[in-house]
Formats: C-alpha cells, sequence, structure tokens
C-alpha cells in the first residue's frame, strides 16, 4: 500500500500577549501596559496510513477557511506528491487569495522531512545552516517604549549589543493624529547617526504613508542615513507595480516590495517591471515552502535577493536553502514586552529578542522535518473551540 493522507486536522486556538494593545485604528500591535492582547493561530496535523503525521502552527482565519475547499482533496492522496497538489489547490482558490494553501503545504514538506529523517533544509539543498538576523520592531507607540525617535534609536543600540547585526523599524501608524512625516524623518535620523556605522538598518512603515510625496520625503531621508532598504511605504498597500517602480527610480536606497502581492506570477511581474529593487516572500503566504522557494528561485534568475518575511521554522529552512537572500527576521521585538509569537514550541526553539548568538546568528533546526516540537497540550488547552476535520 502507497503512502496516504487519511486525516487533516486543523484546530484553532489562542494565547496572550501581556502589556500589548493595539494603536489608534484598532490594527497595529503596541507596547501598552497593564493590556492584554488575543492572538488566534492553527495548528495543523496531517496523519498518514504509515503513522507519519506532519505538523505546523501558523496561518489566518481567512486562510484556514480556505482549507475547507481542498481538504477533502488531499484525503486518499499520496502527501508526497507536493507539486501536484501545490498545482492543483492553486487553480481550484483562483478566486481568493490562496492563503490556504501555505500552513498545508508547510505541514506536508514537515511530514517528507519525517518520512526520510531529514531536515527540510537538506531535503531543499542546505545552503548554509546559520542565519543572520534582524531585530523588528514593534509599531511606534505613545505609552513609553518606543514612543519618540530617541527611543527607536536608544533600542537600537540595545540591539546592537545583544549581537544584532541589523535592525528594521516600524515606526508609527494608527489615527491620523499619530502620522506625523516630520517625526518619521526625525527618527530615521536618529537612529542612522546612533548606530548607522554599525548595523544595517531598515524601515518598514507598512504602508502607512498616505501620499507619494511624503513616502518620497522619508525616502530621501533615508538614502542620506545609509539605509539597507525601503519596504511598504504608502497606502498603495504595496501592490502598485507602477508607483514602486517611480519609487525605485528616485531613490538610491533599495526598495523591497511583494509582501501583500499573492503568488508566483505577481512577484514575477514585479521584478520585471522594475517595481522592486529587493524580493519578498512568506512561505506562509506565499502558498508555503513550495511557494516562497519559487519566488527564491525567479528573484535569482533576475539577480536579485529575497528576504523571508516573518520568523519561525519554515522562514529558516527557507532561507537555509537560499543562497541569494540576506537576513533572518525576528519580530515583533520590543524593549519592555515579548515577542508576538506563540508559546507552542517545546525545546531550546525560539524567535525571542535574545535568541541570536553572539555574532548574531540563529541556527537552522536540524532534526526531521521542520525540526520542532509543538506543545499539543498548551494547544488543546488553549483551543478556541474551532477544530475541523477532514478524513
Amino acid at each position: 500500500m502507497s503512502l496516504e493522507i487519511t486525516r487533516i486536522e486543523s484546530t484553532e486556538f489562542s494565547y496572550p500577549l501581556e502589556d500589548v494593545g493595539t494603536d489608534g485604528h484598532g490594527f497595529n500591535p503596541v507596547y501598552d501596559p497593564g493590556s492584554t492582547l488575543d492572538r488566534k493561530l492553527f495548528a495543523i496535523k496531517v496523519h498518514t496510513n504509515e503513522g507519519v503525521t506532519g505538523t505546523y502552527v501558523g496561518g489566518s482565519s481567512p486562510g484556514a477557511a480556505q482549507i475547507n475547499l481542498f481538504g477533502d482533496y488531499l484525503v486518499g492522496k499520496n502527501p508526497l506528491d507536493r507539486e501536484r497538489h501545490w498545482s492543483e489547490i492553486k487553480r481550484a482558490l483562483r478566486k481568493y487569495d490562496r492563503m490556504g494553501i501555505g500552513p498545508i503545504d508547510i505541514a506536508l514538506w514537515d511530514l517528507a522531512g519525517k518520512y526520510y529523517d531529514a531536515p527540510v533544509h537538506e531535503l531543499l539543498g542546505t545552503y548554509r545552516t546559520e542565519l543572520p538576523a534582524y531585530a523588528s520592531t514593534y509599531f511606534g507607540d505613545t505609552n513609553g517604549g518606543l514612543d519618540s525617535p530617541e527611543a527607536f534609536a536608544d533600542f537600537a543600540e540595545t540591539c546592537r549589543d545583544i549581537g544584532y547585526p541589523a535592525y528594521k523599524i516600524h515606526s508609527w501608524g494608527g489615527s491620523d493624529a499619530d502620522r506625523d512625516i516630520d517625526r518619521e524623518i526625525e527618527m530615521v535620523y536618529a537612529v542612522g547617526e546612533r548606530v548607522g556605522e554599525e548595523m544595517d538598518l531598515m524601515l518598514d512603515p507598512a504602508c502607512e504613508y498616505e501620499t507619494y510625496l511624503d513616502a518620497l520625503k522619508v525616502g530621501r531621508a533615508l538614502d542620506e542615513e545609509e539605509y539597507l532598504w525601503y519596504e511598504d511605504p504608502y497606502r498603495d498597500g504595496g501592490i502598485s507595480m507602477h508607483a514602486h517602480e517611480r519609487l525605485c527610480e528616485e531613490l538610491d536606497t533599495p526598495v523591497l516590495q511583494t509582501e501583500h502581492v499573492r503568488g508566483l506570477e505577481l512577484h514575477s511581474d514585479f521584478i520585471a517591471n522594475g517595481a522592486t529593487d529587493l524580493v519578498r516572500a512568506d512561505p506562509e503566504y506565499d502558498g508555503g515552502i513550495t511557494g516562497a522557494m519559487k519566488i527564491a528561485k525567479v528573484a535569482e534568475g533576475f539577480g536579485l535577493d529575497v528576504e523571508f518575511h516573518a520568523p519561525g521554522p519554515a522562514s529558516r529552512h527557507c532561507m537555509a536553502a537560499t543562497r541569494n537572500t540576506n537576513y533572518y527576521e525576528v519580530s515583533l521585538v520590543h524593549p519592555d514586552c515579548g515577542n508576538t509569537v506563540p508559546p507552542v514550541y517545546l525545546g531550546d526553539y525560539s524567535d525571542e529578542l535574545e535568541t541570536v548568538s553572539a555574532d548574531g546568528t540563529v541556527p537552522v533546526p536540524e532534526g526531521p522535518g521542520l525540526g520542532v516540537e509543538y506543545d499539543w497540550d498548551y494547544i488543546e488547552d488553549n483551543k478556541t473551540g474551532s477544530v475541523h476535520v477532514y478524513e
């Protein structure tokens, strides 16, 4: 009998972020002493007739809902036929953003690694096993913490002293009163003057700037301070090829786009049209490890670098198997509260602020599959009641 998927489980659970709230409009996480923000994720298990189980924790509610459209298709199929499944599911979700593919595809890669008794990066083809990392901040806040240009510069020094070779700023957002381009520019200079000779610096406004000229003003300050990249500056949502082509032409600082476009083809179009200098890929957003590695290879073919978005074991394995990439993102970090990652890892795996070694790197898990063990008791104890089973 050949290897077959017998059952898929998707379990929603929640976990608290202490001293964390949201900004003026309720979207961005910010430091808020005394508050607790509950976040929700999904725990995926893919069972087989030979007792090998692929697992992954992550995903969003819209993505999890899409699994309802293809979960039954996978039951009875060989889990090692990832490329065929990826193609079929991609077509089936053609009317949607396809974010349901990612968590399942990652679980299938975890399953394959366990089946072959090898880490995922080895199946992909290992390039490195120690990953240079950057500290990626929370959004600017108003309650202490990262509440001023000087505070961002102070925290940059802290991250430098921990060992980080690079530092990325998520600046202020939220209500209209919180947006201040002059303060953004002041912050660019403050951080650049404090640590710019010792660290690579990046800025990610997360699509908060309302006009092209605002984005351009800040970008010219980045040029002066020689920042490494400029990411998702303004309100198009990061999806306009024309607008970002113009921005790339005007600035010396490399522009990093494509976090908010979905799939191989749109990433390829951004590259081919000169609308980004660096390429974003995310194994959870972009069709799993299968989709993220396709994007990495397209970028390589055009002579560009790909930067994998967000921390996690899947991102570590992708980066470990990619030559044309620079930094692993440890996010979101803050001087006064913990990271936003879920407390579901047993063993020594961590994406907290202190996770980097003295030389500023993080290791790639070496166990079979993703190489991490999840705390299934914690997930069970904190499940919301939303459990979907396909069998």
